[in-house]
């Protein structure tokens, strides 16, 4: 096991400022945000895509330091109801592939999303309880016409660039807690794990040794 931490804490520093700081706390791992929630401040994957020199340059930083990327995240909404808001989560997310494939980054890192409750909606609606009876009712339309189509499109995505996709649970998403994170994990168990946020569990009132053995072989990141 190596302890690293999400660079996004630090986006106010200068790229190799950031490194430099990370190894002076005896860290070895780095997460990058790509885009999406986290934002892209250190890595815009379009502009590492189009040129081997900022590729490289990138890579090179990150090596030298004797620093490992053990993730890229690109936390965000795939399934939001807003047409162009999941477009851009979701091209994000494609790019987020192509860069952990160049990068032999194995683990990419995202929210499962949240769709709406219908086709006419135009937020998300996260359903955590079974009645009044609608509610069942959308949550089981949500996962037959939104969530199970897209995700078992972006495990084929995934798994043609060599990644493992690692959703962390939280709230306001349709993987949340470890009971949602298996029914996820169920359309490509080989390609699609957690995440797990000790801290996501917490405000929920999860016990997390309880998630942890919940989530035995689960656990990506």
């Amino acid at each position: 096991m190596r302890l690293g931490v999400f660079t996004v804490l630090f986006g106010s520093k200068p790229f190799e400022e950031m490194l430099d700081y990370v190894v002076e706390l005896g860290l070895e791992a780095v997460e990058i945000g790509t885009g999406a929630y986290p934002g892209d401040a250190y890595c815009k994957p379009a502009a590492l895509l189009s040129s081997d020199k900022k590729l490289k340059a990138f890579k090179q930083a990150i090596a030298s330091r004797g620093l490992e990327i053990s993730a890229l995240s690109c936390h965000g909404n795939p399934l939001h109801p807003q047409k162009k808001r999941a477009e851009a989560d979701h091209r994000v997310f494609t790019d987020t592939l192509a860069l952990a494939k160049k990068l032999d980054v194995e683990t990419v890192i995202t929210f499962s999303g949240c769709p709406g409750g219908d086709a006419k909606a135009e937020q998300p609606n996260w359903i955590v309880s079974p009645w009044p009876p609608e509610f069942s009712t959308m949550l089981e339309w949500q996962w037959r016409e939104r969530v199970t189509p897209y995700w078992t499109q972006a495990a084929k995505a995934a798994k043609a660039a060599g990644v493992k996709v690692a959703i962390e649970m939280h709230p306001n998403f349709v993987a949340y807690n470890p009971e949602s994170m298996l029914r996820l994990r169920e359309i490509a168990p080989k390609t699609i794990g957690c995440n797990f946020d000790p801290s996501h569990m917490i405000w929920q009132q999860v016990d997390v040794a309880s998630a942890i053995r919940a989530l035995e072989g689960s656990i990506f990141h």
